[in-house]
């Protein structure tokens, strides 16, 4: 059986990581991390203060950062999105592996400018470069020329992967759990926590869902993109997200072209959506976020989002009929959980 794109996109990413770590230490790179701009979302942030309840202590050292010795800052997902309109990512994507090039020649920067005066909650900068053309030097750039929170989108696979993402000054970064599984997941969210960032977490089936709430994820992606064949279809945030929505935010990603596409997972119970092929493609960007960002969402619930008794696990009949085949499913890739 040939492998499926994911799992040549993840072989190629650990050659990658192999030379990286070559040309630069975990141990250099931990000190590049401590010294890049403050994440916009750790706690201490202004973005994240306006979000904290009345009272709450949060210790700091004099630059701004978390105190020695204090508890890992929160995850600050409740405030990345405003609950007055539906939450738009926008996304700087030059190719795929499924369409292939989509804009080779773009100025990253030029099209983040694009998504901020639509005013985009917060910007996804793809940083592959074998599979999407993308790099960190694109995040870097988008980080030192908007003020709007900005994601690392890649195959991370370790600490490693979060210190580049920091380093770069990434304020979230995307989390697979096809890729981590049950181990690596956890392990990953916390240390993603502890550098000041958010995790999105990104889920395709039951299992995945079941995971990211046992790990206690609070802001989970829904990707309409079948990672194994790369099909499109907006049916997996129908099925996942209402099942997801009671404990956490949910974001469609993939597949949202249009308004209505957008109504469609709202009323699945999405709060946010990712879009990225069609914000690059269309003529006026900016009147593209705000035409999605007039979406109407339900209200939020009363300490959606906050801590909550253990979430009800699936049922293994529903959970059977959604694990993945292949040998990655609940070991996660490299053989983790």
């Amino acid at each position: 059986m040939s492998s499926s794109f994911l799992e040549r996109i993840v072989a190629h990413k650990r050659r990658e990581l192999a030379n990286r770590r070559a040309e630069v230490s975990e141990t250099a790179l931990e000190r590049l991390a401590a010294d890049a701009p403050a994440s916009r979302l750790s706690a201490g942030s202004p973005r994240h203060a306006a979000a904290r309840p009345e009272g709450a202590d949060v210790r700091t050292d004099p630059a701004g950062g978390q105190a020695a010795g204090a508890a890992a800052p929160a995850p600050a997902s409740l405030d990345l999105f405003s609950p007055d309109h539906l939450g738009v990512m926008a996304e700087v994507k030059r190719a795929s592996p499924s369409r292939g090039a989509i804009a080779l020649d773009m100025d990253a920067v030029d099209q983040a400018r694009g998504y901020v005066e639509g005013k985009a909650d917060a910007i996804s900068v793809l940083t592959d470069e074998e599979f999407y053309r993308g790099s960190l030097d694109d995040l870097r750039a988008i980080r030192a020329a908007v003020s709007t929170p900005v994601m690392r989108k890649d195959f991370i696979l370790d600490r490693y992967g979060l210190l580049e993402a920091r380093a770069a000054g990434a304020d979230l970064v995307l989390l697979i759990v096809a890729v981590l599984g049950r181990v690596g997941l956890p392990r990953l969210m916390r240390e993603t926590a502890e550098l000041g960032m958010v995790a999105l977490v990104e889920t395709y089936t039951q299992a995945d869902a079941e995971l990211a709430l046992e790990a206690g994820a609070s802001l989970i992606g829904v990707n309409n993109r079948d990672l194994r064949t790369f099909d499109v279809s907006l049916e997996t945030t129908e099925r996942l997200a209402p099942l997801l929505a009671p404990h956490a935010t949910v974001v469609s990603l993939s597949g949202i072209h249009t308004a209505d596409d957008a109504r469609r997972v709202v009323a699945a119970g999405a709060r946010a959506v990712l879009v990225g092929e069609a914000l690059v493609r269309a003529p006026d960007p900016a009147g593209f976020i705000r035409e999605l960002r007039a979406v109407p969402v339900a209200p939020r619930a009363p300490g959606h989002g906050r801590p909550s008794p253990p979430t009800p696990r699936f049922t293994e009949d529903s959970l059977h009929a959604e694990r993945f085949p292949s040998p990655a499913r609940g070991r996660g890739v490299g053989g983790e959980g």
